[in-house]
């Protein structure tokens, strides 16, 4: 009998993470339905930059997944700093600098989304959606102004990898 006392915590313990390692699963697979072209492989492997992503429920899963882009973005935005510091023609340095805007907004922006899905009401919620939506907008206006002027832009690799991560975060908090 004690045995099986002594038991009982582990078995809920172990239900408990893995209820919470399929509720990452399933969000990667629903992700994965609607942006096959990403797919559920990446989506793992974003959520793996951060430990607590295979513990966590839906609400954790899109908190932490603004987590991540809030660090992508000011990771960016320094990024393109230092490029706009070195840049000397002067067309190039017109995009660097709306490339900087842009992912300044998205720095703020991804506060806002993080304050939203914190409050757990349905308004915060929206308000987290909509400030995504704008975040994942971030790389296709930055890389716009490169493609306007025919140059390849510094940023591709960067901007490509932010609209994957931004799809993901706007994904999972869409389905909250």
């Amino acid at each position: 009998m004690k045995l099986l006392q002594a038991l009982c915590p582990l078995v809920i313990l172990l239900a408990c993470s893995t209820s919470n390692a399929s509720v990452l699963q399933d969000a990667c697979k629903s992700f994965a339905a609607k942006i096959p072209d990403t797919g559920y492989a990446y989506c793992i492997k974003f959520f793996q930059a951060d430990r607590g992503s295979a513990g966590a429920d839906k609400r954790g899963l899109a908190a932490i997944a603004v987590r991540i882009m809030g660090a992508a973005a000011k990771s960016t935005a320094s990024h393109i700093a230092a490029l706009r510091a070195s840049e000397k023609d002067k067309e190039r340095l017109a995009c660097l600098s709306d490339c900087s805007e842009v992912y300044a907004q998205a720095v703020d922006q991804t506060g806002v989304a993080a304050k939203g899905i914190a409050s757990g009401t349905p308004r915060g919620r929206a308000d987290a959606v909509m400030a995504l939506s704008t975040v994942e907008d971030a790389p296709g206006t930055c890389e716009q102004g490169f493609q306007d002027l025919g140059v390849r832009s510094p940023l591709a690799s960067e901007d490509a990898g932010f609209r994957k991560d931004a799809s993901i975060a706007l994904s999972v908090t869409a389905a909250l």
